[in-house]
């Protein structure tokens, strides 16, 4: 379906990661000459995180998402501080719930769109209470 166990508040002042990063990019398609060295560290916390006070990693669990590119197990990173949008993969409160949709807003109101065919859309009926939680920014995922 789609709930998040457990949002992890990412601490200001730590460090997460800092890794190799290779000076040429990797061919997807046809194979290039191989580079074996790398080019100075990346720091991922700057890579992948915008606002560090507003952001949040959460756990995916189930496979309403799958078509968006999120599975079972994934951890979402999460800013609180964006401004979720038509479109936006977000993390919604819906009566108490917490779930993991496509935010879409219609002229008929607000859906929670599932990204697999085995789950219907969430409409939104007018007396619910619906709280984004937060935007979904980045998917970690295994490959």
């Amino acid at each position: 379906m789609g709930v998040i166990i457990g949002p992890r508040m990412i601490d200001a002042g730590a460090s997460l990661f800092s890794v190799l990063i290779s000076p040429v990019a990797v061919a997807a398609g046809f194979p290039s000459p191989a580079q074996d060295y790398f080019d100075g560290r990346i720091d991922l916390n700057a890579h992948l995180i915008k606002d560090i006070t507003s952001t949040f990693v959460v756990r995916v669990t189930g496979d309403s998402m799958e078509g968006a590119g999120i599975s079972d197990g994934d951890e979402l990173i999460v800013n609180r501080a964006l401004e979720p949008k038509d479109g936006c993969v977000v993390i919604a409160v819906l009566d108490g719930e917490l779930t993991v949709k496509r935010l879409r807003i219609t002229r008929t109101g607000v859906v929670l769109q599932a990204e697999n065919p085995k789950y219907p859309d969430i409409h939104v009926p007018a007396l619910s209470e619906l709280t984004i939680w937060g935007v979904a920014t980045r998917c970690l995922h295994h490959v």
